[in-house]
């Protein structure tokens, strides 16, 4: 998995942003209570892509979702339908759980990704901008008075 992340940060211009450690990685997957989850894909028994997800929650529909933080396809294996069959998987998910939604991000550079998730009918949600507290920042939130 960890090979996964670092190809996609690379792909994403974020290698210098990856301290992830494969201990990490295994905690969030199997751990005591893992709130991760991860679906690999293969393609004659070689792993060609994953996406990494959790659950969330829509206090407006008063549903939970799921939230896709990554999906990546190894460029050797683009164009087979496997992005496609791994976003097919969790929306049948959703389904079968009675979910109201699947969503994720998209850099918005990546002119190639945003127009294959326009191509799958997914709608861009114009209008958020998201944030992040993290390292400093969220020491300093933490420990705020206010």
């Amino acid at each position: 998995m960890l090979e996964f992340i670092r190809e996609l940060a690379e792909y994403e211009k974020l290698a210098d942003e990856v301290t992830a450690r494969e201990e990490h990685i295994d905690l969030a997957l199997f751990g005591n209570m893992p709130r991760t989850f991860c679906e690999i894909a293969e393609w004659d028994g070689k792993p060609a892509g994953f996406a990494m997800w959790f659950y969330s929650f829509s206090t407006f529909r008063g549903q939970h979702g799921i939230y896709v933080e990554d999906l990546y396809v190894r460029p050797s294996f683009r164009g087979r339908g496997i992005g496609k069959a791994m976003l097919k998987r969790l929306a049948g998910r959703c389904l079968e759980e009675g979910l109201g939604r699947l969503e994720w991000s998209v850099l918005d550079w990546n002119e190639p990704s945003i127009g294959f998730y326009k191509s799958l009918g997914a709608t861009a949600l114009d209008g958020w901008t998201g944030f992040r507290a993290s390292g400093e920042a969220l020491d300093r939130l933490a420990a705020s008075d206010e």
